[in-house]
């Protein structure tokens, strides 16, 4: 940050404080980065606030994964159709709905829910049970 590579970090906040830079750390879960042609998704990414003389600036530490412009509105059309989240149950495949559903309960990311929900061959309550 100020390049105080070896420096004590109880001290450098203290520097930090007297400068008047208040830092934050953030729990977020999905960062998303729109640009004009594509999105930068941070999925489980170290995100921190600092606050400096009240401009505040936002870091965020992690790998995204890049998506196409998009790519995430045609899920969401595709879901607002009706049937299409019946027929990605009928295919196999977990529907949006209980992954948010045991994300939200279990509070991990969709991805861990996605991941817990076809370990338990879609079963919400055994999906939820193992995450807790």
């Amino acid at each position: 940050m100020f390049g105080g590579g070896g420096m004590n970090p109880r001290k450098m906040q203290q520097m930090m404080k007297q400068m008047g830079i208040d830092v934050t750390e953030i729990d977020a879960e999905e960062v998303v980065i729109r640009t004009g042609d594509e999105e930068l998704v941070f999925d489980g990414a170290q995100v921190t606030r600092m606050d400096a003389q009240g401009q505040e600036t936002y870091q965020i530490v992690g790998e995204p994964e890049t998506r196409e412009l998009g790519a995430s509105d045609d899920a969401a059309a595709d879901d607002a159709g009706g049937g299409a989240a019946d027929s990605d149950a009928d295919a196999g495949g977990i529907a949006d709905e209980d992954v948010q559903l045991v994300a939200t309960r279990a509070g991990v990311s969709e991805a861990d829910a996605r991941e817990a929900l076809e370990a338990a061959d879609g079963d919400l309550a055994a999906a939820i049970s193992s995450l807790e």
